[in-house]
């Protein structure tokens, strides 16, 4: 079959590889979309930096995975073999995928968050399409069981594609605590800002802003819902906030990782207010205390997803499919993921909120 394994920084190949065998508890996907996420970005051009490093050794004992890493963890697709340990699926039925792989994954004693319920992190977290055998970018992968995300009639395989980016702002709005009514501003319109912006309106927010210099993605956040946009190199972020939200937003989401999106965050919340950080940085960032102590303002943080996050996403998915699959800017073949799409992204990123690869299809 088919697949986009990853090398070394810059070099992507598809590749023939042998089909994967699929064991007692798993199921045989035939991929149909993948989208490409700002992380696979960030791993072509830099890494391997959470993809394996050592080609000639597993990433840790219980995955295997190694380079070169079949990539794609943004997936929907469709079931074609289950294993006789399965139960619940059937060949057919059109699944995502939850990629983060726990100890219910491994057969191993579920540690501490998992035994909580909080699988995205298990002492042992690792992804499919990132530090695993299987990945979305190829025609067929075979996955456990539990990671399965069953696709709501009425929901395209194109639109589900976007369940995981959606399942990670979901997480972060949970996580965050925000409530009904409440306002909150959006640092950063790229694929999770407008996640985060749709959702935040979805859920009933009072007043969402998004702060972003990229014009394109201004609109694309307008687009989400949201009540008020704003360029910094144009406009002071607080006066707008201030202008809109008293005394400050109730919750802020720094979705770029910047040192001056993270303090604009953190002057932009009110007293009592919440910072939750959803971006992966590129480096550490400085954070002066005082200002969380003074105003006893939370700073918290998220990592991906569990299954409450996709099982609300699929809810609105069912609902609001059309205005989530504008979301989408193009679609390529596998066999153009590199140039039409990874270097596309690279080269014209603002243009850009999200690029499918087409494996197979609305088959």
């Amino acid at each position: 079959m088919k697949a986009l394994r990853f090398y070394s920084a810059k070099d992507l190949r598809v590749d023939d590889v042998p089909r994967p065998e699929c064991g007692a508890d798993e199921v045989r996907l035939k991929i149909a979309y993948v989208g490409i996420c700002g992380s696979d970005i960030h791993e072509y051009l830099i890494g391997p930096s959470i993809l394996p490093a050592d080609p000639t050794k597993a990433v840790n004992r219980y995955t295997g995975g190694r380079l070169p890493q079949i990539m794609g963890h943004e997936i929907s697709a469709t079931i074609v073999e289950v294993g006789k340990d399965v139960q619940g699926y059937k060949v057919g039925q059109r699944v995502a995928v939850n990629a983060a792989i726990d100890d219910r994954h491994h057969g191993h004693e579920l540690c501490d968050p998992c035994e909580k319920g909080r699988h995205n992190i298990c002492d042992r977290i690792s992804f499919y399409g990132v530090n695993s055998p299987a990945g979305g970018f190829a025609e067929e992968m075979v996955v456990k069981s539990v990671a399965l995300v069953p696709i709501p009639d009425g929901v395209s395989l194109k639109i589900a594609a976007l369940a995981e980016p959606l399942a990670v702002a979901a997480h972060s709005i949970r996580m965050s605590g925000f409530q009904k009514g409440q306002n909150a501003i959006v640092f950063g319109a790229g694929p999770i800002g407008t996640a985060l912006t749709f959702l935040l309106k979805d859920a009933g927010a009072k007043c969402v802003m998004v702060s972003e210099v990229a014009s394109s993605r201004l609109e694309q956040a307008k687009a989400a819902g949201a009540d008020r946009t704003v360029n910094p190199l144009e406009e002071k972020v607080l006066d707008v906030v201030h202008e809109l939200m008293g005394t400050g937003a109730d919750v802020a989401f720094e979705a770029c990782g910047l040192q001056a999106t993270f303090d604009a965050a953190l002057a932009s919340v009110k007293t009592g207010g919440t910072i939750f950080n959803v971006a992966i940085l590129e480096k550490p960032l400085q954070l002066n205390t005082n200002i969380l102590t003074r105003g006893e303002k939370k700073l918290l943080a998220g990592n991906a997803y569990t299954a409450e996050d996709f099982d609300r996403v699929m809810r609105v998915l069912s609902t609001r499919g059309s205005d989530v699959e504008k979301f989408i800017s193009s679609v390529v073949p596998l066999a153009r993921a590199v140039e039409d799409g990874f270097e596309e992204i690279v080269n014209n990123k603002s243009k850009h909120n999200k690029i499918l690869v087409e494996l197979s299809g609305e088959h």
